[in-house]
């Protein structure tokens, strides 16, 4: 079995791990999935259709899995004002609780030396960059290094949408504007 096999078996046994504990309460894998996401998602990158995009689902699916989050009281739909058929999501105090519950995967990668979380975390980017950049996927990043951000107030500035970010946006997933490509 060459190098590359031998990784991705690991990293598929690793993701069964995970998605097993998925099952916590009231939850399936990909719904604990989602709050995951929107955990960290910044306000621009909350529709079913970002999420399912992220998470490799459809649209259809996704929207399913917000309205029956919402249901369980772990989100709140948000409506746009000018447009009310846009759809966001955030998370409600309960969907944060979810979030921050232990994980046997994240803790053993927080036992591991911070210089292998490092190199660990560096090789899957690149990993996950590939595979998208071969299968024709759309990248997520951080606010704050995309071409369209101003660091020059104090949250940051999307020069892109024209608006403010709020506070902690800047750190936050954001799906690789159109736009930017």
């Amino acid at each position: 079995m060459n190098t590359d096999h031998r990784i991705r078996t690991l990293i598929n046994r690793l993701a069964r791990i995970d998605a097993s504990e998925g099952w916590a309460g009231d939850l399936n894998p990909t719904q604990r999935m989602a709050l995951e996401y929107l955990a960290q998602a910044n306000m621009f990158s909350r529709s079913p259709s970002q999420v399912a995009e992220y998470i490799g689902t459809t649209r259809g699916t996704m929207s399913q899995t917000l309205k029956a989050l919402a249901r369980k009281g772990y989100v709140e739909e948000q409506r746009k004002e000018l447009d009310q058929r846009s759809i966001s999501y955030d998370l409600t105090k309960e969907g944060v609780k979810i979030v921050r519950q232990p994980n046997p995967v994240a803790q053993a990668i927080g036992d591991m030396p911070v210089e292998n979380q490092a190199v660990l975390e560096q090789g899957l980017m690149q990993s996950l960059s590939l595979a998208l950049a071969a299968n024709g996927g759309r990248s997520f990043g951080q606010c704050k290094s995309c071409t369209y951000h101003d660091a020059t107030t104090e949250n940051g500035f999307c020069k892109l949408l024209g608006v403010s970010l709020d506070v902690g946006e800047k750190d936050k997933i954001c799906i690789e504007h159109e736009e930017a490509r």
